[in-house]
């Protein structure tokens, strides 16, 4: 547990660093902005400047909340009309936070509402974060976090070779074709060993009688699975499956967004590939690397 917390500690520091990197000379005033939820927040905390922040969502200060340290000293607002109004934006950014006669009075009031569309893969999140930039007027911002994403990609591409492993995150569900999961176990040269398209619930009898030879787990550090000791992140059965197999066990923290910050889960995963591991010259999958 303290190793996961210091890698997930590290990476937090080294996007925050790159938050902080100098910025050039704004062409205007950025826009008043409010995020909805927490996967807004991670965008707004991540692009806007500190001034132009009017709200953020009740999470954004969370312990999932990869980027809590620069919510600290920010407004807090609820997803209601009340706040929303009260603090005068110019933009709203939304993943899934407000209802829709919320997003209704904001645009009848001349808000402009963005939405982050749920990716699938990272041509996907590139879009969301040129399109939530371009809203904020830092489209340089943007591009800063598409190249911090696009380099952590490259230096993980190919680290396990072809190898299959499963998904499969605390409450027993996995990840199949059309995710950014998905994708993300692509990215680090890993086979999804899911079958079919989506997000589906896992057969703990099935996992025991036939167990994946790998497993990439996810959200296991979840405060909700604390405290729920029946649950299937819990079972015994289900630890003693991924009990030597898990390759890597990542945070909720880079997973719960659709964002750049998904190809640092990639690169954890690619990280923990053995020496040796991976394509070569020759392209020939798992062949140690002379």
């Amino acid at each position: 547990m303290r190793a996961r917390c210091a890698v997930e500690g590290a990476i937090g520091l080294l996007i925050l660093w790159s938050l902080w990197a100098p910025r050039p000379a704004a062409a205007g005033p950025s826009p008043r902005v409010m995020s909805l939820d927490q996967c807004a927040d991670q965008y707004v905390l991540a692009l806007s400047p500190r001034a132009a922040i009017v709200g953020l969502s009740p999470r954004a200060r969370a312990g999932d909340s990869l980027l809590a340290p620069l919510a600290t000293g920010l407004p807090i607002r609820r997803a209601d009309s009340e706040s929303a109004l009260a603090s005068r934006p110019r933009v709203v950014v939304r993943y899934w936070g407000g209802d829709p006669p919320l997003l209704r009075t904001l645009t009848r009031r001349g808000v402009r509402v963005v939405t982050i569309d749920d990716a699938t893969d990272f041509s996907g999140v590139r879009r969301d974060v040129r399109r939530v930039a371009a809203a904020l007027g830092e489209v340089h911002r943007g591009e800063r976090l598409i190249r911090r994403m696009n380099a952590q990609l490259a230096a993980s591409r190919g680290a396990w070779g072809g190898r299959g492993a499963l998904y499969l995150t605390s409450g027993g569900a996995t990840a199949g074709s059309g995710t950014l999961i998905d994708a993300m176990l692509a990215a680090a040269g890993l086979r999804n060993l899911a079958s079919g398209p989506g997000f589906r619930a896992v057969s703990l009898e099935r996992l025991v009688s036939n167990p994946p030879a790998a497993v990439v787990e996810g959200f296991f550090d979840a405060p909700s699975q604390a405290r729920v000791h029946w649950g299937p992140g819990r079972h015994g059965a289900l630890r003693r499956v991924t009990s030597g197999r898990a390759l890597v066990s990542l945070p909720g923290s880079l997973l719960g967004c659709p964002a750049w910050f998904a190809a640092d889960a990639v690169r954890l995963i690619a990280n923990a590939a053995p020496a040796g591991t991976g394509r070569c010259a020759t392209g020939r999958p798992m062949a140690p690397c002379a």
